[in-house]
């Protein structure tokens, strides 16, 4: 596929920081964002020299400049200010795609619960508060820590879905050009809840287990 410009709100912590480098991997143009541009840049100059070369690339912007020329934004922010960041931002992301990767959990013992939000999932609060936008929800199985490291052996499938169709595809697309990874179309954007609230039960297996593993879908 064609290369894309790609912008991660919230973009500094593990989950953006592994699709950031993971995807400018792929030869993707990356911009992290954060509510402070140095904070961004820091993050962006970071990864590319542990990781460098890439055949993409990896800038930092704050959060409200994130959206111009992207192809796709995705939502990274921890959950619980999630919905306050996208609001800001509602102007800019009119007519996106706006890709979801937020996980409302919470640590109980050495267990992860999922939350569930007023309308289901993050993803459907993300796209009330964005009703212009074309909302889908992705990525949320994927351990941090192995989507960071380039030479992990990452081999996953990622579960995306939206009611948008030219969102899903787009997300589809972004995940089958980044090496071990395979999406799929898991349907419309009431499925968010349980894939959501699944990335609960995968955490705390890796807790149990002292593992990293990865949701593989057979039968597809």
């Amino acid at each position: 596929m064609a290369a894309m410009n790609i912008a991660i709100i919230g973009g500094t912590g593990p989950a953006g920081r592994g699709l950031a480098i993971r995807s400018a991997a792929a030869g993707h143009q990356v911009t992290i964002g954060s509510r402070e541009a140095d904070r961004a840049q820091e993050v962006a100059a970071a990864l590319l020299e542990a990781n460098a070369p890439v055949p993409g690339g990896i800038s930092g912007a704050a959060n409200e400049d994130l959206a111009a020329g992207a192809d796709l934004i995705v939502v990274a922010t921890p959950w619980d200010g999630a919905v306050a960041t996208v609001s800001k931002l509602r102007e800019q992301l009119e007519g996106r795609v706006v890709v979801s990767m937020v996980n409302a959990l919470m640590k109980e013992g050495r267990e992860m619960l999922p939350l569930y939000p007023p309308r289901g999932s993050m993803a459907g609060q993300i796209a009330a508060a964005l009703p212009g936008a074309k909302v889908a929800a992705a990525f949320h199985h994927l351990p941090a820590a192995d989507m960071e490291k380039l030479d992990s052996g990452l081999e996953a499938d990622v579960l995306v879905c939206g009611d948008a169709v030219e969102a899903k595809e787009a997300t589809v697309a972004l995940i089958n050009s980044i090496d071990g990874l395979r999406g799929i179309d898991a349907g419309s954007l009431a499925q968010a809840s349980p894939i959501e609230a699944f990335t609960a039960v995968c955490i705390t297996m890796n807790i149990k287990h002292k593992a990293h593993s990865t949701l593989r879908i057979a039968g597809l």
